[in-house]
């Protein structure tokens, strides 16, 4: 069956046959390619910037359910803030002359399990003047390795460090973690 043909005058639209369902398969096509490349792009750039972005309360769950899905591996947890000092103590050392003993609990206070974090201890005097600064490992504040290598949420920890200080005139210290 053929098209009849448009009377004389008619517009240009009228003049043509009607091509809509390619138009409309191609527009759409067009889109759809459009869609997955934008996010690749976005799924390339999460990725890549995972490290930063693991460390955002707000993206974790998506990230673990992405790299879940993908099989990579996400950066441990650590939300410093969480980390909490809940109890310290700083005294000479009973057994050791001339040296200071820190005592010093923290717990994990964040949703997620988090990495052991570094610990880092500064000693001052009297008049503020920093007298030494150190950090330490896991392995050095704990006596050991830990048995895993999270900190669940709501577990604690304590750390005992034992600190040569010439003359015991470190009055006061502080501790954070990184």
């Amino acid at each position: 069956m053929s098209v009849p043909a448009p009377a004389p005058g008619a517009p240009a639209f009228a003049r043509k046959p009607r091509d809509w369902p390619q138009r409309l398969a191609r527009a759409t096509a067009g889109w759809l390619l459009a869609l997955v490349l934008a996010a690749l792009l976005v799924l390339q750039v999460v990725l890549a910037d995972r490290a930063r972005l693991a460390a955002d309360a707000s993206w974790r769950p998506r990230l673990e359910w992405l790299c879940a899905l993908l099989q990579c591996e996400l950066p441990a947890w650590r939300e410093p803030a969480a980390l909490r000092v809940t109890s310290r103590e700083m005294r000479p050392h009973p057994s050791v002359p001339g040296a200071l003993l820190v005592t010093a609990s923290f717990s994990n206070q964040a949703r997620y399990p988090q990495a052991w974090p570094q610990l880092e201890l500064s000693l001052t005097d009297l008049d503020g003047q920093a007298l030494g600064l150190r950090r330490f490992t896991p392995e050095e504040y704990l006596g050991s390795a830990p048995r895993s290598e999270r900190i669940a949420p709501g577990q604690s920890a304590i750390v005992t460090l034992e600190i040569a200080d010439p003359g015991m005139r470190a009055l006061a210290y502080r501790i954070e973690f990184y």
